[in-house]
């Protein structure tokens, strides 16, 4: 009944976050509803999508034509501070509160198992040698910006393990963002006196 075209944007879609099938089919009508015009936009920025690129150094996203993000290029952000977040959307939040200009890590996605995997493993290993690499062979700061819940904590706490001969001080962001709450929806002012009362 429903056309193979879309049939195959609902199975595209609703694998997505937060998207099931219903909300993808509903997508899709509204979509067809806006014209030609409209879907054209859409692809147009979906295949844009192609072009961006994952920073060697942080991980985080780019379009530019080395390997590096603009964030690890940039000479006025300390070199020897490094903030570790899970997911980019994270990072996007820290550098919308205008209070943190260090380098970071973004770790990839963690799960509720409490264990570290293979990328989580092969991030934290380009990070050390992004420390190595510096005159002292130490960061000054290595701040575990994950989010507060039990997971969070259990993550940090292995994290901490690993790195603690790589920096002076790890630490991690303050209470501001209540436990169970997540980074990337906090208001840029709670993230901000989180950032500044980090223990």
């Amino acid at each position: 009944m429903i056309p193979e075209n879309i049939q195959r944007f609902i199975q595209a879609f609703s694998r997505l976050p937060s998207i099931g099938p219903r909300q993808a089919t509903r997508l899709a009508f509204k979509l067809i509803a806006g014209g030609p015009a409209r879907v054209a936009a859409l692809s147009q920025a979906l295949a844009g999508l192609a072009q961006v690129k994952t920073c060697a150094r942080c991980f985080f996203v780019h379009t530019n034509a080395g390997a590096t993000c603009s964030l690890c290029t940039d000479t006025h952000r300390a070199s020897d501070i490094f903030m570790i977040l899970e997911k980019e959307t994270d990072l996007i939040s820290i550098e919308r509160t205008g209070k943190y200009a260090g380098r970071y890590l973004v770790l990839g996605e963690l799960t509720k198992s409490g264990v570290l995997e293979d990328i989580h493993k092969l991030r934290l290993a380009v990070l050390k040698k992004n420390i190595e690499e510096l005159p002292t062979q130490k960061a000054r700061e290595i701040i575990v910006a994950l989010n507060p819940s039990t997971y969070g904590d259990l993550h940090t706490s292995l994290i901490t393990k690993k790195l603690s001969s790589y920096a002076e001080h790890i630490t991690r962001l303050g209470r501001g963002i209540p436990t169970g709450g997540e980074i990337e929806f906090a208001d840029e002012d709670t993230l901000g006196h989180s950032l500044e009362r980090r223990i």
